[in-house]
């Protein structure tokens, strides 16, 4: 499998923070914009590589900041496949986290909902929440975690989910929409 330390380079440059023993398969698509606030923690494991995971990802993991103020942070020992992570305002992941492949965790919607903003691209009337995943989580294959997501320590998230809404720590999660079912 192909290692790509190399994008540390970007990385640094980009001022991205990120601690040590972190793991790159493939090449990943990871910036932040000035201003803006990205750290991966330590023993991190990124995939981007089609052969990375047996799931088959469908593309290269994406983590982003769009915007000045936005937060991106990821805990130690985290492990991601394929996923996009995207945010406008803030995004958080605990500890001990696997995030399966292709996976989609947005806290904005993109464009704005009202027709008159969205016609003439008013960025400021995007709507945007924190998205906050505990520690000791698992996020199934192809989920979609939407904004204002709130999930609790130790919680598992079906495949294919579409998760918007606060959850307590220790439930499966599954559906579209999710919903608990199922106590651990």
């Amino acid at each position: 499998m192909f290692k790509s330390n190399y994008f540390k380079l970007f990385m640094n440059f980009n001022k991205v923070k990120y601690g040590k023993n972190l793991n790159l398969y493939g090449v990943p698509v990871i910036f932040k914009k000035k201003g803006s606030q990205l750290n991966i923690g330590e023993n991190c494991t990124i995939k981007s590589s089609f052969l990375s995971n047996l799931v088959g990802l469908s593309q290269r993991t994406i983590i982003v900041t769009r915007t000045e103020d936005a937060k991106i942070s990821i805990g130690n020992n985290v492990g991601i496949s394929g996923v996009t992570i995207y945010a406008r305002k803030e995004i958080t992941i605990g500890d001990n986290t696997l995030i399966g492949g292709n996976v989609k965790i947005f806290d904005n919607d993109f464009h704005p909902i009202e027709v008159e903003a969205r016609n003439i691209d008013d960025k400021e009337a995007i709507g945007t929440r924190e998205v906050v995943i505990g520690k000791d989580c698992f996020i199934g294959c192809n989920a979609l975690i939407l904004k204002g997501t709130k999930i609790g320590d130790g919680s598992v998230v079906g495949a294919g989910s579409v998760v918007c809404g606060e959850f307590p720590g220790g439930v499966v999660i599954a559906g579209n929409p999710a919903k608990v079912i199922k106590t651990l």
